[in-house]
């Protein structure tokens, strides 16, 4: 198969797929609106971004890996080390303007080291990130094994600084979610570090050939998702004021799923980051509408388990249609 082929086969999956994704959100929403008087308001929409902001912003870092062909389970425990050690930190008097830098930091080195180690010894991300999440879990029960209240001011600040308008409330936290969104959505789109990113997941071979810098790519989307990991832990503890061993346990399963639901290929070199929001959303109005009918949690978790294997399905199904229209094509050019 050609290079222009496949990546017209991509452009075509990656479309299709953001235009179901989208439709699946307005559709869900719909059902919402109609099942519920106050479903159809701008507070819920807005809840949908208050209540997602830290997973959105988890969710673009996994992104980053599995558009090459990666993957990243380690996150959770990431998140709930950042709030544990963050909250640790604070309560022995170590000012915010410390502490959310070293956890920062803590975590690209914590991604890089995990991306040096796939690609440096060819190992399986899927071990590698699952000693990952052991190893951050470990180390938040070696902290603590009880909750941490965090009392600090700046944290308090950012925890209540709201913006109010037509009834409905924006926490400053989402301002951190979209600037990540669109910091990610530059990078991938208009930089040569993010169009080496889609060629990794497309072909890694290929583009070693072409003199792109594999090795350097792959360890710097694990750094990315650490990053970012740690950042949707800082917001976490904006969003809880409490740093817990057992917090998000799981929920890198939501976030891979938010990414496959929003169009990422696991295979690599196909999605946006962009789908992957609206597939956090997506979780979100499934988490309203479970919520709403009063239901227990867990049928958010298995509504969006079918979801993903449907996705799963459409995502398979569209790359098997492109694979026959090129065997087509293939023959009558044969034939000509």
């Amino acid at each position: 198969m050609s290079e222009q082929v496949k990546s017209q086969k991509k452009f075509h999956i990656k479309n299709i797929s953001l235009l179901v994704t989208s439709l699946l959100f307005i559709g869900l929403f719909s059902v919402g609106a109609a099942a519920y008087p106050k479903f159809l308001s701008l507070s819920t929409f807005c809840n949908l971004l208050n209540d997602g902001s830290y997973l959105i912003i988890a969710s673009i870092g996994i992104t980053f890996v599995l558009l090459t062909g990666g993957i990243d389970i380690s996150i959770s425990s990431t998140i709930a080390f950042t709030c544990v050690f963050s909250a640790f930190l604070l309560r022995t008097g170590v000012p915010a303007g410390v502490v959310i830098p070293l956890v920062l930091l803590i975590g690209l080195l914590f991604g890089a080291l995990m991306g040096f180690m796939i690609n440096a010894y060819r190992l399986q991300p899927f071990i590698v990130t699952l000693a990952g999440q052991f190893f951050m879990r470990g180390l938040c029960a070696v902290i603590s094994t009880e909750s941490i209240p965090i009392t600090d001011d700046f944290y308090k600040k950012m925890a209540l600084t709201k913006l109010s308008f037509l009834g409905a409330k924006i926490y400053f936290y989402v301002f951190i979610a979209a600037a990540v969104l669109i910091a990610a959505m530059f990078t991938l789109k208009f930089t040569r570090f993010g169009r080496t990113v889609y060629a990794v997941g497309g072909n890694e071979q290929s583009a070693s050939l072409m003199g792109l810098p594999v090795s350097r790519t792959k360890v710097t989307v694990y750094a990315i998702s650490g990053f970012c990991a740690a950042l949707a832990g800082v917001v976490f503890s904006f969003y809880t004021l409490a740093g817990d061993s057992l917090q998000n346990v799981g929920m890198e399963m939501d976030a891979i799923s938010s990414a496959v639901i929003g169009g990422t290929l696991l295979t690599g070199g196909v999605g946006t980051v962009i789908g992957t929001t609206v597939g956090v959303m997506i979780q979100g109005v499934i988490q309203t509408i479970v919520t709403y009918q009063n239901l227990n949690t867990w049928w958010t978790k298995v509504f969006s388990a079918a979801l993903l294997c449907l996705f799963i399905v459409i995502q398979r199904m569209l790359a098997g249609r492109s694979e026959k229209r090129k065997d087509v094509r293939g023959k009558r050019e044969k034939a000509a």
